[in-house]
């Protein structure tokens, strides 16, 4: 099952390394990892996506939270959030192929962000069916290069994971949309 970990965590050097280094020690796969900023500059928001049983996920969530410098972790895959990958990829294009480039990247609401004689890198975010499914289409044009950011997420509701209302709140419920 591919879980999507949310972890708060002190904005200090080593961090990332030490974090990394516990899953590692431990075995763990890491699937996707993005690290930045919070709306506060002493805070950084990991976030993970782990594939793996309930029992796998709990024993990652107990060693995060053993880390000093984690904060808080939540296992946010279990709520209504909104998830995002940014991917830049550069794709072979001359001529008539760059027509049908641009008419993917609209339909994919993707946008060319640089242009050269035989070559186009393409901007695109979503979810990670619509990643996939946008590098299938690119492959015959020929994939030059292309670099993911992992996923970011945020839960959708008002009411974090770690309060009672969300605690409390059962997989029939459906939480509140903006």
């Amino acid at each position: 099952m591919r879980h999507v970990l949310s972890a708060l965590v002190q904005n200090v050097p080593g961090v990332l390394s030490h974090v990394a280094g516990m899953l590692a020690s431990r075995g763990y796969n890491i699937d996707s990892l993005a690290v930045g900023e919070t709306e506060d500059p002493h805070l950084s928001r990991m976030t993970f996506v782990v594939m793996g049983d309930a029992g796998i996920l709990e024993q990652v969530r107990k060693q995060l939270e053993k880390i000093v410098t984690v904060v808080r972790v939540d296992d946010i895959s279990t709520y209504d959030f909104v998830e995002r990958d940014l991917m830049l990829i550069k794709v072979a294009a001359s001529g008539d192929q760059r027509t049908r480039i641009l008419e993917l990247c609209d339909i994919f609401r993707g946008r060319i962000v640089d242009v050269a004689d035989h070559q186009v890198i393409v901007e695109i975010s979503g979810q990670e069916r619509k990643i996939a499914a946008f590098i299938d289409l690119m492959r015959p044009f020929g994939i030059v290069e292309l670099a993911r950011t992992g996923r970011i997420a945020l839960v959708r509701c008002a009411t974090r994971p770690d309060s009672d209302a969300a605690a409390n709140r059962t997989d029939s419920e459906p939480s509140a949309a903006l």
